[in-house]
């Protein structure tokens, strides 16, 4: 083959095999019941908020088992491709548009840090004070309870799902 075939010819891009689990992600993010039933806003903050909820999750399943660290960084690749795509949609120019993802990019690792701490505890309490502080919500001054219930039963669920089948997006709520 020759060098300019092989410098032509697109190659396997290894984002392709977690897509169909960031679309699960963002097909969790977006259940109707997060909104009307767990007192999350139904606005661009709240249904973000959501997607950077379910991804830091699953993130947080795959750091338990440390092979997956490529995958992981794979996956946030995925996000960060849809959030850039999403911010040229609005009319984000290109100037800007790093600087939006650097502080997208940010809110996701805090969410992470903020979610570990709280999985820790085995309390939906704690993760109920996480998602106080991260989440947008159409009551901001009532504890998001069952949000936090629901969240941890995802976590819940995702730690006793098989590697290939999380890998796979077979996952849900």
């Amino acid at each position: 083959m020759s060098l300019l075939k092989r410098f032509l010819r697109p190659g396997n891009d290894p984002r392709e095999a977690l897509r169909p689990l960031w679309h699960r992600v963002v097909e969790l993010s977006r259940d109707p019941e997060f909104y009307r039933q767990n007192g999350v806003a139904d606005t661009v903050a709240g249904r973000f908020d959501m997607i950077t909820a379910i991804l830091a999750i699953v993130l947080l399943r795959l750091e338990r088992d440390r092979i997956f660290a490529s995958e992981s960084a794979l996956l946030t690749e995925l996000f960060v491709a849809d959030m850039d795509g999403q911010l040229r949609e609005t009319g984000v120019g290109d100037l800007v548009v790093g600087k939006h993802m650097g502080k997208l990019m940010s809110v996701l690792g805090g969410r992470l840090g903020a979610f570990r701490e709280a999985l820790k505890t085995g309390e939906d309490a704690a993760l109920a004070d996480a998602l106080a502080r991260n989440v947008t919500l159409v009551d901001e001054s009532s504890p998001p309870d069952s949000l936090a219930h629901r969240l941890r039963g995802f976590y819940d669920k995702l730690c006793a799902l098989d590697s290939k089948g999380l890998l796979a997006g077979e996952i849900g709520l």
